[in-house]
């Protein structure tokens, strides 16, 4: 159901969006019924073939350029005219558009990207990555398994990629994320963060700043490959710049999430994080022993923190109360789902 109401409220917006660039056709055939009317009106009092009201000419001026008259043909030559120039009227101001409007609304797929901008606009509390490079298609396959909300910007993504995450029901503009306007259709405005992939330091920095100005409490998560500029971004900016390697997409995903979580490092060829969370009253993990979560989860539990102590390797029937934090080591993978089911509860 949510999803059926969330597709109206696309079509909605892109409706909207259609009719505001058809406004112009539809002014000028408004004022052209408009005027004629009024006219026909004056003239059909002068030639004694008088009308009711100046509402029942209006409307006979409709049913005319749609070749419908509703009264009888007129006598007089000067008022005989308008039968032959309104359908003229009509056809070259209002139908041409008409039909343009039509097959732009009922064919969203020849304007795919104005139906994605109207997609992401309806979006709010979400990230928008930037670059969908290998790296950046990790990061939004690691955000949508972690439950996250996300619409992507990249100027020349692959079909195989954008085909991908549409069918994970992400928005993805096909623009150029250091317009303004394109960060605005991204409704940056009401972003939780804005994630930075691209492999050019000085267009992520660009990019980031304009979020920032459009959106004071966006959290930056930046890919900088120079460590000591991205400690200096930190620094001046709070900017949360992060190593652009691809196994640190985790971490880039965990990171616009709220989540602490280390970058995985590799031990005989396999890559383990470590992470920290929270249990929350309603994850359903309160109460679970160390063993339980342990078991279902594949992770281990390092510490147990509570009452301001710290229990470091707990055992295996050591209860999890809510409130108490975790330090859990385990694949990336396997800590997001636990992650997501604290977050999500």
């Amino acid at each position: 159901m949510k999803n059926y109401w969330n597709t109206w409220r696309v079509s909605w917006r892109d409706t909207r969006l259609l009719l505001r660039e058809f406004r112009g056709p539809v002014l000028i055939f408004s004022l052209a019924i408009f005027g004629c009317a009024a006219i026909y009106y004056s003239m059909a009092q002068q030639y004694t073939e008088p009308i009711e009201s100046f509402a029942e000419a209006l409307y006979l001026m409709l049913t005319l350029t749609f070749l419908q008259p509703s009264q009888d043909f007129p006598n007089h030559a000067s008022l005989q005219i308008f039968y032959f120039v309104m359908p003229v009227l009509g056809v070259l101001t209002l139908a041409r558009g008409l039909a343009d409007f039509g097959f732009l609304l009922f064919n969203r797929r020849a304007r795919s990207k104005e139906w994605e901008m109207a997609l992401a606009s309806t979006i709010s509390q979400h990230h928008i990555l930037v670059g969908m490079g290998h790296l950046g298609y990790r990061v939004a396959d690691q955000l949508h398994d972690m439950g996250e909300k996300i619409a992507i910007i990249d100027l020349n993504p692959s079909a195989d990629m954008t085909g991908t995450v549409q069918k994970m029901g992400i928005p993805i503009i096909h623009d150029d994320a250091s317009r303004q306007l394109v960060l605005e259709a991204a409704n940056v405005q009401k972003a939780k963060s804005i994630i930075l992939c691209m492999q050019n330091d000085a267009l992520n920095l660009k990019i980031a700043l304009m979020a920032r100005h459009l959106n004071p409490n966006i959290e930056v998560i930046i890919r900088i490959f120079d460590e000591d500029f991205a400690q200096s971004l930190h620094d001046q900016f709070g900017f949360n710049a992060l190593s652009g390697t691809g196994i640190a997409a985790p971490v880039f995903a965990a990171s616009a999430a709220g989540v602490d979580i280390t970058n995985p490092i590799s031990i005989e060829g396999e890559a383990l994080s470590l992470a920290r969370l929270t249990i929350s009253p309603a994850s359903g993990l309160a109460g679970k022993t160390v063993g339980y979560i342990e078991d279902n989860f594949s992770v281990s539990i390092l510490l147990v923190r509570y009452d301001h102590r710290s229990e470091f390797h707990p055992t295996d029937s050591h209860k999890v109360e809510s409130g108490n934090q975790l330090a859990v080591m385990g694949r990336p993978q396997k800590l997001h789902a636990l992650l997501h089911l604290c977050k999500v509860a």
